[in-house]
């Protein structure tokens, strides 16, 4: 028995509702929308401005060209604007007063894409949508040959950039290269080499770490590019017009030059033999007065001793 009244409540109170909607739609179908009556509400957390209340009105005005909310159909106006590339999702419905509410989600841009020439914006789902005349909304920059289906995965990247404050502030772009993605930075001219697009998070806690205990270190002006690419090592390329590696190039240019420099000294070693050749046939013929020129020409010898070294230094700057 309970059931049975249980059952019988239900359905005159469904029978009840449904005199009150279709009593509530006779009375108001001969009114017309105004724009009063017509409530539009923007429902993303992140402010973005593709469209606005006035663009809504006048698609809502278009689709229903009578104004009356008996003719208005509801499920192709949320269709139309559903359609509307900016717009994520949009619920449309009436109150009993005859108030048309409209409850849109825009697409919020996590980068912005150069493509073969072509800018167009990609949201947090991957989804690609074109840029507006009116509104131009910050973002990261993103350039190269990306495919479709790495734009969730860069969408990712960028989010985790964003959300960290030490990747926020050094990387203001990316670019793709071939197979290989790069991070630009704000400081320097270098770039930061990733490779793919995995372990993102273990190849940027890499390159804080090569910043923080060596690049705060150095002018950042001297790298070309850093590579994190590879496991559990870093990869450095010098920047070829910073003035301090132009100098280290200099230097070992000049230490190639130098290398011919001692088969020079090897042929002035060998000049005093014949002298001491001279001396000793001298000795032999003239043993008596052995005594005066050995006191004499050994004096020689120390002078020819003192001036070949001399001449040593004149052929290393000749070199240099």
């Amino acid at each position: 028995m309970k059931n049975k009244y249980r059952i019988l409540k239900i359905a005159i109170t469904v029978i009840i509702l449904g005199f009150l909607l279709s009593f509530s739609l006779k009375r108001f179908s001969g009114q017309t929308i105004t724009d009063n009556k017509i409530s539009v509400k923007m429902n993303e957390k992140t402010p973005v401005y593709f469209i606005d209340e006035k663009d809504i009105k006048e698609i809502v005005k278009k689709e229903n060209p009578s104004g009356k909310v008996g003719e208005l159909n509801i499920p192709a106006l949320e269709k139309k604007i559903n359609s509307l590339p900016a717009v994520d999702s949009a619920n449309i419905y009436l109150n009993l007063n005859g108030k048309l509410n409209l409850d849109i989600k825009q697409r919020v841009p996590v980068f912005r894409l150069n493509r073969e020439g072509k800018d167009f914006y990609v949201d947090e789902k991957g989804v690609e949508f074109p840029i507006s005349r009116t509104y131009s909304h910050p973002c990261m920059l993103v350039t190269g040959n990306v495919k479709p289906d790495e734009y969730k995965k860069l969408a990712e990247l960028v989010g985790k950039i964003d959300k960290d404050d030490f990747s926020k502030k050094y990387f203001i772009g990316i670019s793709k290269n071939k197979d290989d993605y790069s991070l630009l930075t704000s400081e320097g001219n270098y770039r930061v080499e990733i490779g793919d697009l995995d372990n993102i998070e273990f190849k940027v806690k890499g390159f804080k770490t090569f910043v923080e205990k060596y690049l705060v270190y150095q002018d950042p002006q001297k790298y070309n590019m850093i590579s994190v690419k590879y496991q559990n090592q870093i990869v450095t390329t010098l920047n070829p017009y910073f003035k301090e590696n132009d100098s280290i190039l200099k230097a070992g240019n000049k230490e190639l030059a130098k290398a011919p420099a001692p088969v020079a000294e090897k042929k002035t070693e060998t000049r005093p033999k014949p002298a001491e050749a001279k001396k000793s046939g001298s000795s032999s013929s003239k043993p008596k007065e052995s005594t005066k020129p050995k006191a004499t020409r050994p004096k020689e010898t120390k002078k020819a001793a003192e001036k070949k070294p001399a001449a040593k230094p004149k052929a290393k700057v000749k070199i240099e």
